[in-house]
């Protein structure tokens, strides 16, 4: 009863713990999911500068080399910001789905094994984003000069490098606001190893408890092969050996011990 009681106990608490858990782990897949959409939205926004963007020709700059430098700049950087972009996409998507999977259906402990892996991709995912929105915003200033006169495209990149040195400034700002020592976070681990740990009795050990008495023996102990079968004696008439494997041994185990409980109930009738 006691053991029984302390299982259930165990299980409570373990269950409760990982519900505790399963918030982190909807936290990093909802801010997976906030990013990937802007990643996405800004994917499209690249497409379509991308193809629909008509430089002028080469011929009516006064040096041809001016807008071939200002087209490769354009192009590189709204190139490798769809490319950016596109790895946020796969790489939230990714997390989302084999992370929720592992969550969710996976052996025992898998809850703090998928919080732990999205909290540590969560830094590569936020980099990629940066860098798809920084690129982003390069591509407007170079292209600017392909399109406006020297006095439009001169104050459009002073707003768009305006725009880049608040960015960092905000970014700096709200990650010193918010900035804590990870060492100082809740973990549940010493749960987990501690109260909460059930260890399930190996299969050996409940088999050679279970039939102590009735003549049973591992093959390791009869010199056999170590096919994971058994040999147990019977003793009945005659003198034949039986060679069992593990499952036949429980439900012989679960047979003798109802016979046991039988015989308790009639001796006490």
């Amino acid at each position: 009863m006691l053991a029984a009681d302390k299982l259930q106990l165990q299980s409570t608490l373990k269950q409760q713990a990982t519900a505790l858990k399963e918030k982190e782990f909807n936290l990093h897949h909802n801010n997976f999911m906030t990013v990937g959409t802007q990643a996405a939205v800004l994917a499209g926004l690249d497409v379509t500068m991308f193809i629909e963007f008509q430089p002028p020709a080469n011929e009516e700059w006064p040096f041809v080399i001016i807008p071939r430098v200002l087209k490769f700049v354009y192009y590189v950087c709204i190139t490798s910001a769809f490319c950016a972009n596109m790895l946020v996409v796969s790489q939230t998507t990714i997390l989302s789905v084999l992370g929720a999977s592992l969550a969710l259906r996976g052996p025992d402990g898998s809850m703090m094994t998928a919080t732990d892996g999205l909290y540590l991709e969560r830094a590569m995912v936020f980099k990629s984003f940066g860098i798809g929105l920084i690129l982003t915003i390069a591509s407007v200033v170079s292209v600017v000069w392909l399109h406006l006169h020297w006095e439009a495209s001169l104050t459009c990149c002073i707003i768009a490098l305006g725009t880049l040195m608040k960015m960092r400034q905000t970014y700096l700002r709200i990650v010193k606001k918010f900035d804590f020592d990870e060492s100082l976070t809740v973990d549940f681990q010493d749960i987990f190893d501690g109260p909460a740990a059930i260890q399930a009795i190996p299969v050996r050990r409940i088999i050679s408890q279970g039939l102590r008495g009735m003549g049973v023996s591992s093959g390791s102990d009869s010199g056999g092969d170590g096919d994971n079968k058994r040999r147990i004696s019977n003793k009945g008439s005659h003198d034949a050996d039986m060679e069992l494997n593990d499952e036949e041994i429980i439900a012989l185990v679960r047979r003798q011990r109802m016979l046991n409980g039988q015989q308790s109930r009639f001796q006490t009738v």
